[in-house]
């Protein structure tokens, strides 16, 4: 009996810290979240085409597709989604419906709260700081941030996703410059502090994104050891919002443009918010 007590002490005492630890990084999204919306300028500019008319042809065209003249210049984005996300891999993907919200302020981070909705309820977030993830909201299946290697791979991350959601946070300027790779790609660089990443955007005919892809920074392969792997997206669904016209279907992955390609994120998007700045 006083051993079964002595479990029963140390599950409840086991179960309480989990809690804490989830209150704990609750509070932490709330305050990233708050402090990256906070980043909105609260008098932006406007958008002209003069501002890319320097920009290599693909460029050019993505931004006066993508941007109305006149559109206020912000670079913050909230964004709501639905859709399917693979807790397996390409041979068993095991997709599950989730539902995400992120707020993206790149170059500065990003906080990615996802949960799903089917099996085992996993949820959790993404940030340039961190990744957690608990079954039950309560067991951790996934804790790693804080480091180099965490840092290279999210800020791939968040900048690939500003070429598809947030067009005014890679506007040409400091530690933003793009280069021409065909007739439809141009290539963006963006550079903050020692982290920099190139994104390839891929238009049609009228500058609508079609295809984002870099070399991203990852351990998402079998040796689970960092290193530059192909990653994409496609995009589709265009639509406007604010001024903004803007992907709201993503299908994204490792691998990309390789017969291991496996888009483990499927998302339709179902409201994207530019938050202003509260007096």
């Amino acid at each position: 009996m006083k051993i079964l007590i002595a479990m029963l002490i140390v599950l409840v005492i086991v179960l309480v810290g989990l809690a804490v630890l989830g209150i704990l990084d609750r509070s932490a999204d709330r305050a990233e979240w708050d402090r990256l919306a906070a980043l909105q300028p609260d008098h932006p500019r406007v958008f002209d085409e003069r501002m890319v008319a320097d920009l290599p042809e693909p460029a050019r065209r993505y931004f006066t597709h993508a941007i109305r003249p006149g559109t206020p210049l912000r670079p913050v984005v909230e964004i709501e989604m639905t859709g399917q996300f693979s807790l397996g891999t390409r041979e068993d993907p095991r997709y599950q419906p989730m539902t995400a919200r992120q707020v993206l302020a790149a170059p500065e981070g990003f906080v990615w709260a996802m949960k799903t909705t089917g099996g085992l309820p996993v949820a959790g977030s993404d940030s340039g700081r961190w990744t957690r993830f608990r079954i039950f909201g309560l067991i951790p299946v996934a804790r790693a941030g804080g480091d180099a290697d965490h840092a290279r791979s999210a800020f791939g991350r968040f900048v690939s996703e500003a070429v598809i959601w947030s067009p005014a946070a890679v506007l040409p300027g400091p530690g933003v410059t793009w280069a021409q790779v065909d007739d439809n790609t141009a290539r963006v660089t963006v550079s903050r502090g020692d982290l920099s990443q190139a994104v390839d955007l891929t238009v049609d005919c009228e500058g609508r994104p079609q295809v984002v892809s870099f070399q991203r920074w990852t351990n998402a392969n079998p040796e689970k050891a960092y290193r530059s792997q192909p990653f994409g997206a496609v995009v589709s669904d265009i639509r406007e919002v604010g001024g903004y016209s803007l992907p709201f279907h993503v299908e994204a992955g490792n691998m990309f443009g390789s017969d291991d390609y496996f888009p483990f994120f499927i998302a339709e998007v179902t409201q994207i918010r530019f938050p202003e700045v509260q007096p």
